[in-house]
């Protein structure tokens, strides 16, 4: 499967933002998808990921709340809500696919193929 993240920009902080992830390839439905993200200077880390059927989501603790990822699988489309972004969620934001979990995993390795990532930049 191919990936490609979008949406990133440069906003205020308290702006909403969406992100999208657009996936080509093999049948979407098999892949439980992930976002990540990297600021700088920083590993990347977690941010959210969502079930093949879009009906289980997880979120790193302290972004549940603010984010919100869903799921067309019709489109083969993943999308990243952002609310009341902070200068701290500057970063370049990766969505990634995992084919072999049963369920929905926070751990990068499980993640075999990644987009490109897609610069979210907060300023204050």
């Amino acid at each position: 499967v191919q990936l490609q993240a979008s949406g990133g920009g440069l906003v205020q902080a308290g702006d909403s933002l969406r992100l999208s992830c657009a996936a080509s390839g093999r049948t979407f439905d098999n892949y439980n998808i992930g976002w990540f993200r990297q600021a700088p200077g920083k590993v990347r880390e977690f941010v959210a990921a969502v079930s093949r059927s879009g009906n289980s989501a997880v979120y790193a603790d302290h972004l549940q709340g603010r984010f919100t990822i869903s799921r067309d699988n019709a489109k083969n489309t993943v999308t990243l809500q952002m609310y009341s972004l902070k200068p701290d969620d500057t970063a370049v934001y990766y969505c990634a696919a995992d084919d072999y979990s049963e369920y929905v995993s926070r751990t990068e390795p499980r993640y075999d193929f990644w987009g490109q990532g897609t610069l979210v930049a907060v300023s204050s």
